[in-house]
């Protein structure tokens, strides 16, 4: 007899309000990069401060939280990603691995943006480029983070970013 589904909390009030804070701060810096220099700045030093965060909770913080729980091997990513093309992908209650290792390429890209800003801020404008850059990356790598959000939600009939906002998903048979 199949097992009856329930919802169960994946995702922390922490990680919950880490995600959205650092979507409207990345908004925000993105938005006043040219008009509000100030506010660009002070919103920068803010993401860092919530990467900081956001780094010791992802080694001390809840089980769905920490890096080691949604950072697969390259081969299980590789397999996950090779399964999406049947249309029936392996199920994860947290993460699955390829959004594992997008979680990490978006923190390490907003570091480096923040980063970067510092030295720039700091008079090292030879950094501006490489600010700009990985700025630019960080646009590309949240519209592929939408696009694997959408296709998700799409194939596990489950709607994503209601989970981000309440911290619970349906729990399954299968689930990895």
């Amino acid at each position: 007899m199949p097992k009856k589904q329930e919802h169960i909390q994946i995702w922390d009030a922490f990680v919950r309000i880490f995600h959205w804070s650092i979507v409207l701060a990345y908004v925000g810096a993105w938005a006043s990069a040219e008009e509000w220099p100030t506010l660009h700045e002070q919103l920068g030093y803010f993401i860092l401060v919530l990467l900081g965060l956001r780094l010791v909770w992802g080694l001390i913080g809840t089980r769905q939280a920490r890096f080691g729980e949604f950072v697969r091997s390259p081969r299980n990513t590789l397999s996950y990603l090779r399964s999406l093309k049947s249309g029936r992908p392996q199920h994860y209650l947290g993460h699955n691995p390829a959004g594992g290792w997008m979680v990490i390429a978006m923190l390490i890209c907003l570091a480096g943006t923040a980063a970067s800003g510092i030295l720039i801020a700091g008079g090292a404008e030879a950094w501006e480029d490489l600010h700009e850059g990985l700025a630019g990356l960080s646009l590309l790598l949240i519209a592929m983070h939408l696009a694997g959000v959408l296709l998700a939600s799409l194939l596990h009939r489950e709607n994503l970013v209601k989970a981000m906002l309440t911290g619970n998903k349906m729990r399954r048979n299968a689930d990895v």
